[in-house]
């Protein structure tokens, strides 16, 4: 299952994403997105659980709470879509 993660601490780190859910199930991947330019984290991620049942009971548990310093936005990811627009500077 693959879950979106919203409202970040800039100063958190993947292991620290991994540790928050690990808690509820096992986790198969954190990632936290960063800006091309400058390397910083963009706010938000993704954590890949392998069980459905452990993701939806990780949503359930961590969205809102406190973690870092910031509430964090926990839920199902949507799939990517493909073919959009792309932004150009």
């Amino acid at each position: 299952m693959n879950i979106f993660v919203g409202n970040l601490s800039y100063r958190m780190q993947e292991n620290e994403l991994e540790s928050a859910f690990a808690q509820h199930g096992e986790v198969q991947s954190a990632k936290i997105i960063l800006d091309r330019e400058t390397g910083r984290s963009r706010g938000f991620g993704f954590v890949e659980m392998s069980n459905v049942a452990e993701g939806k009971a990780a949503i359930e548990a961590l969205n809102g709470q406190d973690v870092a310093g910031r509430n964090i936005v926990v839920n199902e990811a949507k799939p990517r879509q493909s073919g959009g627009p792309r932004r150009r500077d």
